[in-house]
């Protein structure tokens, strides 16, 4: 990663695991399982993270695993962008800003419309923002019941992402998608299974035991289980959506709502 400081962990792989600073990803029984690894920061996505993310799922889809796993360490699944991200503006000012965080939102993305095998969401905590867009991709969602999934943009004055704004209104209908994506309604693990966002929904106690119960015998299937989606159809999605959040970004509706985001964080 240019500009970044060299690792302290060793990037090279011990056994089945790679050495990454923001997730923990290791293989193990026909599964690559990638976890958000910012508990205390409630699994916020930094830059940083988002190159992680976009290398490890690029290495899970060319292992020898059969199925591909997200989920998030300690309480949270994933608390969405790690807003600081807009707070270091380059010397090429907030335009700069705006393009470079557009260009890597549109390769993240990418990476989950393209992967190759079948990627199944194991949500242990509340979901907010790019979390929540994203599962529209996944082939399979597990909650706990104490997940929540929020996806807050025009709170923000930003726009949704991952497909969402394509593939929301095809999963629940054009109604509950827009609750969900315009009027910042978040929904519980129960009505997020009950629109078909989520595949199922587990008790808390049991929610670990029984998911990976279920997760070990689908990595029993044969390897060649190929994920139907279309991909030309997506790709544009994704290449519109990014374009309107650039627009969004660099507005003074948005640059205020982040620096009132600031503000209220700073009095705490």
């Amino acid at each position: 990663r240019p500009g970044s400081k060299a690792p302290t962990v060793a990037a090279q792989p011990t056994g089945s695991t790679k050495g990454f600073q923001t997730l923990l990803v290791s293989t193990e029984d026909n599964i690559t399982t990638i976890r958000l690894n910012r508990p205390e920061k409630k699994n916020a996505i930094t830059v940083e993270m988002y190159n992680e993310l976009i290398e490890a799922l690029d290495l899970a889809g060319k292992d020898d695993s059969v199925i591909t796993v997200i989920t998030g360490s300690g309480d949270y699944y994933c608390s969405g962008n790690d807003l600081n991200n807009f707070a270091k503006i380059p010397e090429g000012g907030v335009e700069k800003l705006a393009k470079e965080s557009g260009e890597l939102l549109r390769r993240y993305v990418k990476v989950y419309i393209d992967f190759p095998k079948p990627l199944i969401g194991v949500i242990n905590g509340p979901a907010v923002g790019v979390s929540v867009t994203l599962l529209g991709l996944f082939d399979v969602v597990y909650a706990t019941e104490k997940a929540t999934f929020h996806t807050p943009f025009s709170q923000l004055g930003q726009s949704p992402e991952g497909c969402s704004s394509y593939l929301f209104p095809k999963i629940m209908g054009a109604a509950k998608a827009s609750e969900m994506l315009l009027f910042n309604k978040k929904l519980t693990a129960t009505q997020a299974c009950e629109v078909g966002l989520v595949t199922e929904v587990f008790p808390e106690s049991s929610f670990q035991s029984e998911v990976w119960t279920r997760l070990k015998a689908y990595a029993k299937l044969p390897r060649n289980l190929i994920r139907v989606v279309e991909k030309e159809k997506l790709h544009a999605v994704n290449d519109a959506e990014v374009e309107r959040l650039v627009e969004r970004w660099l507005s003074d509706e948005c640059m205020q709502a982040i620096m009132s985001f600031f503000q209220a964080k700073s009095k705490l």
